[in-house]
């Protein structure tokens, strides 16, 4: 696969979101089939893994230190700490420095390795001045446990600061057709910085690649089942958007899942879009993507079709809001 940059580490085009084979969307696969798609990741050339303390309250880690400990030199490894499993049992957002140096000795732990490529603050705990949690994270780079350091929705204005203190090496936010939000300041911040932004969920949360057509195919514990675009009305308004999109991949020659992944690597060099799935077929078709080559004024007819006016709904509800930092949310 084509490769693109994190700080001084060369990554595929297109990385592999962890999550899903862990948490979040339903019910996850069983250990085997989730080995079988990190083991198959990387026989498709997927150089990039993302996972994080949070994903499986820590099962996600394990399944890749359980996995690839004997490949550990094939990858680039990304995790997170600042948002874990709390003492409640619950989800825990905390910044403390203390408190991020021992999620990474957990990580470390799960991930069964010495040192971890990229770690990121997973979410900035306002209570907590962002100098000081990646004064943390600076720590551990110079410790080296960790390689290089980065954040997970923050501003452009919060990016700003803690890259004073410490070279922030990737940036990671959701980004797709229908979540522009990175759009407003934070990748012309990661432009000008020399920053990797690292796209979660490219695919709209599966939206676009056009396989769900009714909410009740989600499972009952599905996140998605609480986030307003899956829910009515903005659910049915949001289909009128599916066909016009299909009719844009067939003439394009890729599928629509394609199409997504193809737009985020056309958009800049420095963005770095990480799908994740639980299916074999699917772990290929995206791997294909690196590959698409769109036609001209493709990308003029997806964003005029997808976008922030014609998308309807907020990305997370009233309650989630508050966990993040970015500009227009």
């Amino acid at each position: 696969m084509q490769t693109r940059k994190i700080g001084s580490f060369d990554v595929s085009a297109i990385g592999l979101g962890c999550m899903v084979l862990s948490h979040a969307y339903g019910n996850p696969p069983d250990p085997k089939a989730a080995a079988d798609v990190l083991l198959k990741a990387l026989d498709f050339g997927y150089t990039h893994f993302d996972t994080a303390s949070l994903y499986g309250f820590g099962a996600n880690e394990t399944l890749l230190g359980n996995t690839l400990k004997h490949r550990r030199r094939e990858f680039f490894l990304a995790s997170k700490c600042g948002m874990f499993r709390g003492a409640s049992g619950g989800k825990e957002i905390d910044g403390h420095p203390a408190v991020l140096k021992q999620n990474l000795e957990d990580s470390l732990k799960r991930l069964q390795t010495d040192v971890i490529d990229l770690y990121y603050l997973h979410r900035w705990d306002k209570r907590v001045p962002i100098e000081d949690s990646i004064g943390a994270l600076a720590d551990m780079v110079k410790s080296g446990k960790v390689r290089a350091i980065g954040l997970s929705e923050v501003s452009a204005a919060t990016l700003r600061k803690a890259h004073a203190v410490h070279p922030i090496a990737a940036m990671q936010s959701e980004y797709s057709l229908w979540t522009r939000n990175p759009e407003i300041a934070v990748l012309d911040a990661c432009r000008e910085l020399g920053v990797a932004f690292v796209a979660f969920s490219p695919l709209a949360r599966a939206f676009l690649t056009g396989d769900i057509r009714d909410p009740v195919q989600l499972p009952p514990k599905d996140i998605r089942l609480a986030m307003p675009r899956f829910q009515a009305p903005h659910f049915q308004k949001n289909l009128e958007l599916l066909d016009g999109f299909a009719q844009i991949a067939r003439e394009n020659d890729c599928t629509m899942a394609q199409l997504c992944l193809a737009w985020l690597l056309h958009k800049a060099p420095h963005i770095i879009p990480i799908p994740a799935t639980t299916r074999l077929d699917h772990l290929a078709d995206n791997a294909r993507a690196a590959d698409v080559k769109l036609k001209p004024c493709a990308m003029e007819k997806m964003e005029a079709l997808v976008n922030p006016q014609t998308v309807s709904g907020p990305r997370y509800n009233a309650a989630q809001l508050p966990e993040i930092d970015t500009e227009g949310d």
